[in-house]
Order: C-alpha cells, then structure tokens, then sequence
C-alpha cells in the first residue's frame, strides 16, 4: 500500500495536522511564532490558532504572552514516562526515593506538571499503619500542597496561570488570597522548598524540593508526605534539608 492510499483510506486530515504543528518542534527550534510555525507545516493561520488554542489549553503547548511565541508542554513529560517507563528520570529516582522511603518510614513520592494540574508519577507508602496515601496516576490542583506549589512556583507562566486560575476552596487551610499565593510561590522560588499542613488533604503535612535540569528549568518535584500527629516529631529543617538533598541527588545523576 502506497503513502497516498494509505493517507487517504487510514488517515485524519485534522488529527494528522495536528501532529504536523507537534513535529515541528526541534532542539534547534524548541520556540516558534504563529508565523514560523504555519511556514514549517503549510498549515493557515486560522486553522494553526485553533490547534494551537487546544494544545495550549490541554497542556501540550505553552505560550509566552510577552513574546507570543509557542513551546513544547509539560503533558508531553507524561506521555512520554507511560510510553517509555524506563525513562531516565524514573530510573535515577527509583533508587534514591526508594532508599529515603526505607531511611525514614514515611511516604515519598515524585510528581510532575500536567497541563493545569500536578499528577504523581512515582510513590513509595508509608511503612505506618497511619499513612496519607498516594497513587501513580493520582492529579490535583497546582495551587494547594507542597508538592504542587513547588512545580507552580518554578512554572514559567506562572503570574498567567494565579491570574487566570479560581482558587477553590480544598480543606480550610487552602490559600483563596491570588496576592497570598504569589508572595508565597516567590519565597518558595527562591528558598527552593516547599511546606504544607492540611491544604489539599486535612491532617497531611509535607515538605517538596524541586527537580530542575541544566537551564534550571522544573522538571519535577519530590515529596515527603506525613501524618500532622506524627509531624512534630521530626526536626522541620532536617526534613527540608533532606528532601533537598534527594533533589539534587537525582538532578546531578540526569545531568
């Protein structure tokens, strides 16, 4: 069967058009223009903003509004580990989550950016019988909890996303404030942690460190999750300066 019966007979012209403007990406051009983008694939410009509208929405594509130019998304970061499970990242992190989970008996995990929401991609529970449970798979808002706030605050759009965003209300210690949120997510870029106690989930209290790659850009987040009854008895600033460290750790086995 011949590439043009095979086009016409199996083929969505839309969906194949879409895939077009994905493509069309590279690592010699990871940012296009509307205008650069409708030259590489021959699509038009008002058939281009339609798709790219629904890639940026869905989080395949993220657009800079200062300079109108488009890029690659983080959801691509989560088809590609259910494509590819011996993913480099999965396969640095696994040991060393996996160490700290038996070190301290409380539960780790590793998160990611997808779309407008975190999704966890990797966890280790709790050793106690009194444990916050995660699941791979498992999604929430990017504003409420430790391992969210800490993607959020290393996100590039993120003054587009608070101001866009509807805070709701999770438990009655979710942040509602979007002026609250900000100053938070900036103290949070610049200590490179983050805290919560009962934001998305009552009586959960957790401490996040950022992944970052080589242009100290978000790749994920890692995450100790543990019961508020049995916080106190643990030193906060051991927790943070360990989950940091198992950050880094990862960060210097990728790069």
């Amino acid at each position: 069967m011949n590439q043009e019966i095979f086009e016409k007979n199996y083929t969505m012209s839309s969906l194949h058009k879409a895939i077009k403007v994905l493509k069309a990406f590279s690592k010699d051009e990871p940012s296009l223009s509307l205008t650069e983008l409708s030259k590489k694939t021959g699509i038009s410009i008002s058939s281009l903003q339609r798709f790219v509208s629904t890639f940026v929405y869905e989080g395949f594509l993220h657009k800079d509004e200062r300079t109108k130019r488009y890029q690659l998304g983080h959801s691509l970061l989560y088809l590609g580990n259910l494509v590819k499970e011996e993913s480099s990242l999965i396969i640095v992190a696994e040991p060393i989550l996996k160490k700290l989970n038996e070190e301290i008996g409380e539960s780790v995990s590793m998160n990611i950016i997808d779309g407008l929401e975190r999704r966890c991609i990797l966890n280790y529970d709790s050793t106690y019988p009194l444990s916050t449970k995660m699941f791979v798979g498992d999604t929430s808002p990017l504003y409420a909890g430790a391992s969210s706030k800490i993607l959020l605050a290393f996100m590039p759009n993120v003054e587009e996303y608070v101001e866009n965003i509807s805070l709701k209300r999770i438990t009655d210690k979710t942040i509602l404030s979007k002026e609250q949120l900000l100053t938070e997510l900036k103290d949070i870029h610049i200590q490179r942690f983050a805290k919560s106690n009962s934001e998305r989930v009552r009586g959960a209290c957790s401490v996040s460190a950022p992944i970052l790659n080589a242009s100290q850009q978000i790749i994920a987040s890692v995450t100790l999750v543990i019961p508020e009854v049995r916080y106190s008895d643990y030193n906060e600033n051991l927790l943070i300066e360990t989950i940091q460290s198992v950050a880094l750790e990862i960060e210097k086995q990728l790069y």
